[in-house]
């Protein structure tokens, strides 16, 4: 049974929610293999349609790795780190079929920002603070940081935030593309849950291969937009398709089987 993670359910959307308030959510090897563990099976699940992350209270997400943990390790140590991490859980989350919201309560810095930006979707508290602090401490962004903060934020931006390791708060995150929505904290998992909801009511199968063809655009040695015409042409042979056109010629809503 997980310990530092609690799971709630929305309807079909899950709600996975890091639960180690004492030490602001950070994120410890055990709360690294829980998280990916539950994002595994929300995706392999029929009923759930969409996820939120989010850290438990009102002052952090997650305000960075538990630095205690690797404090002493080697080069070869690191590496091995870094590697079990991406795999365990940011790419999980990135390569996830069932799409992933981050809402984003408070401190996301390290660990916890680069968490957010393997999300699909983040959705920010107006108190939340984000950066990528690692300079500080003589490292580089070891879970993807480096790659996914250019990707969202433009090249330029990434290296001036890593290099100055500044804190930025929700408002220019939004500004800079960082995070899609900006919101109070009392309405923020409403929010979350409401995108997840109007996600939840379209195609799960056209949403999980319209994640995979736009993740396939930042992938070296792949074509997006070859990944795209296969995806498209294999929405074709899918149940959902069958059942939302006919609903669309038949003037209503459609009911979407999910396969």
């Amino acid at each position: 049974m997980a310990e530092n993670i609690l799971i709630e359910n929305d309807g079909s959307v899950q709600l996975i929610i890091i639960n180690r308030p004492d030490k602001l959510n950070a994120l410890n090897k055990q709360t690294i293999e829980e998280i990916g563990d539950a994002v595994r099976t929300a995706d392999a699940s029929q009923e759930i349609t969409a996820i939120i992350i989010t850290g438990s209270g009102q002052k952090a997400f997650v305000a960075g790795a538990d630095i205690s943990e690797f404090a002493n390790f080697n080069g070869k140590e690191a590496h091995a780190l870094s590697q079990k991490g991406q795999s365990t859980l940011f790419n999980v989350v990135e390569n996830c079929h069932t799409p992933v919201i981050a809402a984003v309560n408070g401190f996301a810095l390290g660990g916890g920002l680069e968490l957010a930006m393997s999300c699909h979707i983040r959705v920010a508290s107006d108190n939340a603070k984000m950066g990528l602090p690692e300079v500080t401490l003589g490292v580089i962004p070891g879970y993807g940081g480096t790659q996914r903060l250019a990707q969202l934020a433009g090249k330029g931006k990434a290296m001036e935030l890593i290099m100055t390791a500044d804190m930025i708060d929700a408002n220019e995150a939004y500004r800079i593309g960082l995070v899609n929505q900006v919101t109070s904290q009392d309405e923020l998992l409403t929010t979350a849950k409401k995108m997840a909801h109007k996600i939840s009511r379209n195609s799960s199968v056209a949403i999980g291969k319209a994640i995979q063809s736009i993740n396939d655009g930042f992938r070296d040695g792949v074509n997006g937009f070859e990944s795209e015409i296969k995806h498209f042409g294999d929405c074709f042979d899918t149940a959902d398709f069958k059942e939302g056109t006919t609903a669309f010629l038949e003037k209503r809503k459609p009911n979407f089987p999910g396969n």
